[in-house]
């Protein structure tokens, strides 16, 4: 694929128990801070979001942060960033993120990191968008999930076709890579569909 110039993350919004995931976190906002690719995500000045957005700012990098007004609070708005949107609600903060992003990227989080995930999944399998989607399996934290795909193709309500809509690495150096080696985008995405 082309290279590209934005890059949403996915990750959770608290701080986890394991360092290594803060250290990940970290190591991704540097990659794209030092590649000159634009993080795009939830906002937050917390959890591994706030981490990310840290060290790509911290890189030189652009960040772009997208938050609801419910959650402009609670989730302590990072008030430091390149450009900050608060919106009206979840439903729009997720297409703002969408169509400002060139790919996806999740890295460990809880519920909501899930939510968006299987959104931007799904999206893929009705055929509204084609951006690589890559799942970052550090320390085997996304296992659970891919047991469940798996599970949900074994009983039938899945084609097994959908493990081609999203990419597994395990380690954060095949990030860009496996971003760089996805195919051209076909799908001209257009949002007013979804």
């Amino acid at each position: 694929m082309t290279n590209i110039t934005s890059l949403c993350v996915y990750c959770g919004s608290k701080m986890p128990a394991d360092e290594d995931f803060k250290k990940a976190a970290h190591n991704l906002g540097l990659q794209l801070g030092q590649n000159d690719i634009t993080l795009v995500y939830g906002g937050g000045h917390v959890g591994l979001m706030g981490i990310t957005a840290d060290a790509t700012l911290e890189a030189n990098g652009k960040v772009i942060g997208i938050i609801p007004e419910h959650l402009h609070e609670i989730e302590v708005s990072h008030e430091d960033l390149t450009e900050l949107y608060v919106v009206d609600s979840m439903h729009t903060r997720k297409q703002m993120m969408f169509e400002k992003s060139d790919a996806f990227v999740v890295l460990p989080g809880g519920l909501g990191t899930l939510d968006e995930t299987f959104e931007m999944i799904t999206w893929r399998q009705l055929k509204l968008h084609d951006k690589p989607i890559i799942l970052v399996n550090y320390k085997d934290y996304w296992k659970p999930f891919m047991d469940l795909v798996h599970h949900m193709i074994k009983a039938g309500f899945v084609e097994a076709g959908a493990l081609n809509y999203f990419t597994v690495v395990e380690s954060l150096d095949d990030v860009l890579p496996a971003i760089k080696s996805s195919p051209d985008a076909k799908i001209d995405a257009d949002i007013r569909k979804m």
